[in-house]
């Protein structure tokens, strides 16, 4: 049986023992990559443009415009060889290299994203680069080559398509996320400099207390 002085000279040598590498590694939870939120929001783009686009293609016809909200919002089936809003018109080649490089710069960078809006956003820009990639692998005159389907009319505006809208949004997003202060690996700019500032003024607060402390007799 364990005497009172055995049992504190354990616990005193308990104390003692350094702590081994395994629990000095131990620090804050890592934090969670976003990876799924990137993929599921990209998932439902790229679905949506897909359906939209085999739809238009076996319901409507070429220059026959479909009325949806009078004049505001037609559906109008027109094929693009450029990018998005039918611009860069014959350079279809060009453009899909260049969405081949945006989807694999996301790809890469979501090894470290760790911010849920970042996420949101790069979701929207991979579904609409894919879906509108897909349509230049798939459709004719052929691989690299083919025409996107295009069909969202408003009065005075370029006619464009689901992804050329998800893109669109998603380069709005990531902007307003770069002027906020928001990084892809969930840093916030914002946050850190407000966190400092609370901690020089923690700091000459305490300075000031110390001195009146030491003015008092």
């Amino acid at each position: 049986m364990e005497t009172a002085h055995q049992g504190a000279d354990r616990a005193e040598g308990e104390e003692q023992r350094p702590s081994s590498p395994s629990e000095d590694a131990a620090g804050p939870a890592p934090r969670r990559r976003r990876v799924g939120i990137l993929l599921a929001v990209a998932a439902v783009v790229y679905a949506l443009d897909v359906v939209t686009k085999l739809l238009v293609v076996a319901k409507l016809t070429p220059g026959q415009p479909v009325h949806v909200l009078g004049t505001f919002l037609q559906f109008d089936y027109t094929r693009n060889s450029g990018a998005a809003f039918s611009i860069g018109w014959g350079y279809t080649a060009i453009f899909s290299l260049i969405a081949i490089g945006v989807v694999v710069v996301i790809i890469r960078l979501a090894r470290r994203l760790y911010s849920a809006p970042w996420a949101f956003a790069l979701g929207l820009l991979l579904g609409g680069a894919i879906g509108n990639l897909t349509d230049r692998i798939v459709r004719a005159p052929g691989p690299f080559r083919g025409w996107v389907v295009d069909f969202i009319q408003f009065p005075h505006f370029a006619i464009f398509n689901m992804a050329d809208a998800s893109i669109t949004c998603g380069g709005v997003l990531m902007v307003l996320l770069a002027f906020r202060g928001l990084h892809p690996d969930g840093t916030d700019e914002r946050a850190e400099h407000e966190a400092e500032r609370a901690a020089e003024a923690e700091a000459a607060a305490s300075t000031d207390a110390g001195s009146l402390d030491e003015r008092q007799p």
